[in-house]
């Protein structure tokens, strides 16, 4: 009987004056403060271990100071990232200079590009030559001597020509300002890239202008080229003459007549080289010539000369 009423269910008296004190009192179970629990783990885990903004300011710098080498891929790869409406943006700045409009400041945004100046002078220098050879042909078609024959070597010339003066000039102007900027001049100088970028789609009016010479109007085609002079010359003059004027007024003077007679000269170059007329060769009278000369050794006239004929 004793181990009986000990297995019987017994009322702990504590508890009931307790719960008799607080009536509205609630007795979280075992699974709940189990969820609690493992919140207030999770919570101070990732207080603990959440970075700081410091922490991701340094991670930056660090990314930005790892650059990649010059020999490598990835060093090119940062030169052509643009998209498709950066460079029609360009192009349409280039074609459209407006007086006081830097084309450095409100078309590059410290973003230049080797994919659009690239593309531009293959574009001229193959433009070049297939026109070149096409006023050949059209102007020679009518002779019936004119046997075509395409004129390879002016790929090449326009090649040379072309990608010459979009990365050399730039380079020479580069030097001399940065020249003059460490002897005595303070003033702000663009980069390379910057310049090579100017020049680069400054020269993309003379594509529509090469296609627009094969029509055989002379004064239609200087009409031609000093418009395409004139818009990309206003490109070249509104964007370095913010830099160089604050230079003394007879370098600032002479740097821009050498940029501007540079340019002239490469447009009317490429208008005299490319889309010269031909020759006209003498080939009737030589042959007339030569077959008098033949006639005069026949032996009739020989024998005509003997008798003092």
């Amino acid at each position: 009987m004793a181990a009986s009423d000990e297995l019987k269910f017994r009322e702990f008296n504590e508890a009931m004056d307790l719960l008799a004190g607080n009536a509205d009192a609630t007795t979280p179970s075992i699974s709940e403060s189990q969820s609690h629990i493992t919140l207030n783990m999770s919570s101070s885990c990732n207080e603990e271990y959440e970075p700081d903004e410091e922490d991701d300011k340094t991670e930056l710098l660090s990314l930005q100071k790892k650059q990649s080498s010059f020999w490598t891929f990835e060093y090119y790869q940062a030169f052509f990232n643009v998209d498709t409406y950066q460079v029609l943006d360009r192009i349409k700045g280039s074609l459209l200079p407006l007086p006081g409009k830097n084309f450095v400041w409100h078309n590059l945004q410290n973003n230049p590009d080797l994919y659009g100046p690239f593309w531009i002078c293959a574009t001229l220098v193959f433009t070049l030559a297939i026109s070149g050879n096409l006023s050949y042909f059209l102007e020679k078609r009518g002779s019936s001597s004119f046997h075509y024959s395409p004129q390879f070597h002016k790929v090449t010339i326009a090649g040379i020509v072309i990608y010459c003066y979009a990365w050399l000039v730039p380079l020479g102007l580069w030097g001399y300002l940065h020249w003059r900027k460490g002897a005595h001049v303070t003033t702000d100088v663009y980069s390379f890239l910057e310049m090579v970028c100017i020049y680069g789609y400054s020269l993309f009016v003379y594509i529509p202008t090469a296609v627009l010479w094969l029509i055989p109007i002379p004064w239609l085609q200087w009409l031609l080229i000093i418009v395409a002079i004139g818009l990309s010359g206003s490109v070249l003059v509104l964007t370095f003459w913010p830099v160089i004027r604050s230079d003394s007024k007879p370098a600032a003077c002479f740097i821009m007549a050498i940029i501007v007679s540079l340019h002239i000269l490469l447009a009317i170059g490429c208008k005299l080289y490319f889309f010269q007329k031909p020759r006209i060769t003498s080939s009737i009278p030589i042959a007339y010539t030569t077959a008098t000369q033949q006639e005069k050794h026949t032996p009739s006239s020989i024998a005509a000369e003997r008798k003092g004929i």
